[in-house]
């Protein structure tokens, strides 16, 4: 009797083990996409290529994880539509076990700060309405239809804006570290956790001086970063105590990890290092931060993506929006059971 309930018991362990092996999920794909640059067609094309979207733009990927390293918005014609379907991607994908992932570009933080320079106008025309010339006018006279209604929308209380401040600017996904640009020797003593709370307490910092300003009528709520400035050093030859402190502050901007340009946002060491110059740097980095290899973008690879250094360092920017930089295609690297390939 006793060996029958041992068999019985073996029997059963044994088919839960057969029935969890069945049920096991397919080894994780990872595609990762670069700077898009309001190119929302281009995008759906490269999406749809790589199998991560069907005809009606719904998620189709299953479980892969789609990382998207930042730039998705300025200089081309649809940003807006970008950002809308990224966002609409992140809660598709998740109902199939698949994940997706946006980083932070320096584009982004730039639109937070307020340095708007590639902004174009049909960006701003689609936040316009009928109601917009009017209503804003007298007070952003200078400013384009649809000017101050994206101004809200990347506010930190905006759709956009307060999605954009909860872009990580580095994430690792198994044994890849994806970014906008890079990590530089100054930063391989802190963790990935570490540079994403440095970039996300400057943008809280941001908005704190930014609300100072407009509550001592030293700014308007739309004011841009330039203007932000000017009037920032004007009210400072005023300004005492606390006042003053917080103005200069603000001022230091210019110092930030997310504006320098040896920041993570910034940083385009990977692409202009000599072979030499760079090999033994970009060794330190990988054992400092335990990956097998750094995806990034910000510096446009024309039309092919790029491995260096022995294929520790993948350059992804292609020049999605070929319109601006002329010989560029929408591309898409994926790295599956531990291969990396390009699709194009």
């Amino acid at each position: 009797m006793t060996r029958t309930i041992f068999t019985r018991v073996v029997l059963i362990i044994l088919c839960g083990l057969l029935l969890l092996g069945a049920a096991a999920p397919a080894p994780q794909r990872v595609v990762a996409i670069g700077d898009i640059h309001g190119d929302l067609d281009a995008l759906v094309g490269i999406l749809q290529r790589a199998r991560l979207i069907d005809p009606s733009r719904r998620w189709s990927g299953g479980n892969t994880i789609f990382v998207q390293t930042g730039d998705m918005i300025d200089r081309g014609p649809q940003s807006r539509a970008v950002m809308d379907l990224i966002m609409s991607l992140q809660r598709d994908a998740s109902r199939q076990s698949g994940r997706v992932i946006a980083l932070m570009g320096n584009h982004e933080a730039m639109n937070i700060f307020g340095d708007l320079r590639y902004v174009t106008a049909s960006d701003y025309a689609s936040f316009a309405d009928d109601k917009t010339g009017q209503r804003h006018k007298a007070t952003y006279p200078a400013q384009p239809a649809g000017f101050v209604e994206r101004c809200e929308a990347f506010d930190a209380d905006g759709r956009f804006g307060k999605w954009i401040r909860g872009l990580p600017a580095v994430a690792r996904v198994n044994d890849s570290i994806f970014l906008h640009g890079g990590i530089g020797p100054e930063l391989a003593g802190l963790t990935i956790e570490k540079i994403n709370e440095a970039i996300a307490a400057e943008i809280r910092d941001f908005d704190t001086y930014k609300q100072f300003m407009v509550e001592k009528k030293i700014a308007l709520p739309c004011n841009t970063l330039d203007e932000l400035t000017d009037r920032a050093r004007a009210a400072l030859e005023k300004a005492k105590g606390k006042d003053a402190e917080t103005l200069k502050a603000f001022l230091g901007i210019g110092g930030w990890l997310s504006i320098n340009e040896n920041g993570p946002l910034w940083f385009r060491g990977y692409a202009q290092w000599t072979d030499a110059e760079g090999a033994p740097q970009i060794e330190s980095l990988v054992k400092a931060f335990d990956t097998a290899r750094f995806v990034v973008g910000h510096t446009p690879q024309i039309g092919e993506i790029v491995s260096r250094f022995d294929g520790k360092v993948f350059l992804i920017d292609t020049g999605m929006l070929s319109s601006y930089f002329a010989g560029g295609r929408a591309s898409a690297l994926e790295i599956k059971d531990g291969k990396v390939s390009f699709i194009y």
